[in-house]
């Protein structure tokens, strides 16, 4: 009788165990689905967290067209400032940077279509770019209108910066007028007969004309001015009338591969004692002017002629390492506009409002590989060192040597914001 009744209480004991076990496990089990439910919600917080951190670029060049190869040195030198300027981490303040390319194809109206594709549809905090002049001042009214900074590299017209700007635009690269003022430091003094020499184009004349005003109040006199045709490939007739005036220089600007250098050389121009002056371009047009070796001029850009500088140091080993070439002037261009944006949001915490953004980069400097630049508040044309070159003969293209350091202070051009832009 106690056999059976300790059999049935030891039976009972088993049972309430095993409720007992099967109810906390099953407790555990919702308590590890709870937890399960706070680790999901835990995540996405934080993926919500790193989306909002995170800072949209949008970014036009030429990719295609006429200026593609500009373009493409621009895209190159944007990439590697951000890489350099992040230590290859792509973020700023804790914010990661992403960049959304657009091709402009060198066409104002598809410029205008991309730059609206990436602040509607992108939703973009900031603009870059772009190559070509035209496409920028199709892009400055949207810049206005949708109120988004816009930090412009390298197109040089002056328009951008004067006539045609707004508070949102600002240009890291040099203006046409600081390439005239440049060259009228290289050249002009008291005394001097200069003559120019430019294609009768828009560039041709933005090249020309801001420059004489300079030369003059250096004491030089303007002798004569030659505007052939856009197309010329004769040059003769313009060069002996010249040649007739019998300058000390010609200040040459020229753009395309009709240019006048050959004919410069078999006439004989430096012979007839007038130097001949310019400004050094990029590595594929210097590939053509082994005719005017000796020549005496400036250049915004030529790797191995900025003072040393760690920027530079660097961009020039990473770009031989990658590309097997140097980088080129819009390369260095692009670096310069990174830095810029990088400088920007570093100063902000990575707060891109405009308003925050127009303040603090306002008289903001600011590295390059050229050396220091800043933002001059008035129209936020940057101002920057150029270089005064001799042109010596190279292995694949003659090779801009530096003279002296041209301080940006010294070629800082008038200020031609209209009186009643909003600022």
């Amino acid at each position: 009788m106690k056999t059976k009744f300790f059999k049935l209480s030891l039976l009972i004991v088993i049972l309430t165990l095993l409720f007992v076990v099967i109810g906390c496990a099953e407790e555990e089990a919702v308590v590890d689905e709870e937890e399960v439910e706070v680790d999901e919600e835990e995540a996405v917080d934080e993926e919500a967290e790193e989306v909002a951190g995170v800072i949209k670029v949008g970014a036009l060049t030429s990719l295609s067209g006429v200026l593609e190869d500009y373009g493409n040195q621009f895209k190159n030198g944007f990439e590697l400032g951000l890489e350099y300027l992040t230590d290859g981490t792509y973020q700023v303040a804790g914010h990661e940077l992403e960049v959304i390319w657009e091709d402009t194809t060198t066409v104002p109206d598809v410029a205008r279509e991309r730059a609206t594709k990436l602040l509607e549809e992108d939703e973009v905090d900031m603009l870059v770019g772009v190559a070509s002049s035209s496409d920028a001042l199709a892009i400055s009214p949207l810049a206005e209108e949708y109120e988004t900074v816009v930090i412009y590299e390298p197109a040089a017209a002056d328009s951008i910066t004067g006539e045609f700007w707004n508070r949102y635009v600002f240009r890291t690269g040099r203006n046409t007028a600081q390439d005239a003022v440049a060259m009228a430091d290289v050249i002009a003094s008291e005394g001097a007969r200069i003559a120019t020499l430019a294609p009768d184009t828009a560039f041709g004349r933005a090249g020309i004309e801001p420059f004489i005003p300079q030369a003059e109040a250096r004491g030089a006199e303007i002798v004569i001015q030659e505007y052939p045709s856009a197309d010329a490939t004769d040059f003769t007739s313009y060069i002996l009338r010249i040649m007739e005036e019998e300058p000390d220089y010609l200040f040459v600007v020229w753009a395309g591969a009709n240019n006048p250098w050959r004919q410069l050389s078999e006439l004989d121009v430096q012979g007839a004692g007038i130097t001949i002056s310019t400004g050094a371009p990029e590595i594929a047009a210097l590939r053509m002017m082994h005719d005017v070796v000796g020549m005496q001029g400036f250049t915004v850009y030529y790797h191995s002629v900025p003072p040393a500088n760690p920027m530079n140091d660097w961009l020039v080993e990473e770009h031989f390492a990658r590309f097997d070439a140097p980088p080129d002037i819009f390369t260095s261009g692009g670096m310069a506009c990174a830095s810029a944006l990088v400088t920007a949001l570093e100063k902000t915490g990575g707060d891109t409002d405009s308003e925050i953004l127009i303040e603090t980069m306002r008289g903001m400097e600011f590295d390059s590989p050229t050396g220091d630049r800043y933002f001059r508040e008035d129209d936020h044309q940057a101002m920057q060192p150029l270089f005064e070159v001799t042109l010596e003969e190279g292995d694949d293209h003659p090779v801009p040597e530096l003279v002296r350091v041209i301080p940006a202070d010294n070629i800082a051009p008038p200020v031609t914001v209209p009186d009643d832009a909003e600022r």
